[in-house]
């Protein structure tokens, strides 16, 4: 039986139907109802709200794999679920292109000021000279991570008269026509933008710290779209303030859930919101119509369904 613990695309759903796969659709269900529902699941499917800890694991005894929709296992203990013999399996190929998409979607209103301008003639206002823009045509774009995303928001790049600088820790040979493979060392020093596409792990925890910033050449505007964890949000805080950077476009935070902000959390984001030069988004770049399908339809492939 297929627990699936996350919104689905109903293609999910009506593909179990046709192939006559007991499962259990529960896309809202708490880590509690988990706990109660899981002990006969084979599979498991889920999103971020669920922590597949330990103690889930060990309430399903019949578990053997664990479907993530998306891309990042943060939220998921696989080498606990590894050493049980669970098969553990993400889907970034499926939403890597929105990902990409929704870079370069915040970089293009960043450059030419369009949140700022639609607003101004909402307001009756019409402001040419003020919002005279700038084109990311002969930039240095540098990207550090080049997964899935990585790879897909250099392809969208290529197409803009950049120089693209890619550096990964852990790939080698994937230089082509459009992309240089680098150094963390050419990104710092060239990059007039850098975005990052790493996923979260105790070696990329902060990786972009105060020493990071205070190693830039050239003022770079940061672009965030992996996780709000990778970037130091109070080194980037003083970064936008002595002028280290041009910007920073996140899509996500260190804590996504401003309720529960503690009182230092709380200044931060207040202090990030009220900077001109920052634009955040609530962790969308994965979410399009086109990315819940394909998720689903790689799950799917990988489960061997279809």
């Amino acid at each position: 039986m297929i627990l699936i613990a996350a919104p689905v695309h109903h293609f999910f759903l009506d593909t179990l139907s046709e192939k006559g796969i007991d499962f259990l659709y529960e896309p809202t269900i708490s880590y509690a109802q988990v706990l109660e529902k899981i002990h006969d699941s084979t599979t498991l499917i889920v999103s971020t709200h669920i922590k597949v800890d330990k103690k889930l694991i060990d309430h399903a005894p019949k578990l053997k794999w664990i479907g993530r929709l998306g891309s990042g296992m943060e939220h998921i203990d696989v080498t606990y679920a590894k050493s049980k013999k669970i098969i553990c399996e993400s889907s970034p190929e499926g939403n890597c292109n929105a990902v990409a998409e929704h870079a370069l979607g915040l970089l293009l209103n960043f450059y030419r000021n369009i949140n700022r301008s639609v607003q101004e003639v909402k307001n009756h206002q019409w402001f040419r000279e003020e919002n005279r823009g700038t084109e990311i045509s002969g930039k240095t774009i540098g990207i550090i991570g080049y997964g899935h995303t990585g790879s897909a928001f250099a392809r969208l790049l290529s197409a803009f008269n950049v120089t693209i600088l890619a550096h990964d820790k852990y790939k080698a040979g994937f230089g082509n026509e459009f992309v240089t493979e680098s150094t963390l060392d050419e990104v710092i020093k060239y990059a007039d933008i850098i975005s990052f596409h790493l996923p979260l792990t105790s070696e990329t925890q902060r990786y972009a710290s105060a020493d990071f910033f205070l190693q830039l050449k050239k003022q770079p505007i940061i672009i965030n779209t992996s996780r709000g964890s990778v970037v130091d949000s109070v080194a980037l805080i003083n970064a936008i303030e002595t002028r280290l950077i041009s910007g920073a476009l996140l899509d996500v935070l260190e804590n996504e859930k401003p309720n529960t902000y503690t009182s230092e959390e709380k200044e931060i984001f207040n202090t990030l919101i009220k900077f001109e030069n920052v634009m955040i988004t609530p962790h969308i770049a994965g979410y399009s119509h086109e990315a819940t399908y394909k998720m689903s339809k790689v799950l799917l492939e990988k489960l061997g369904i279809i």
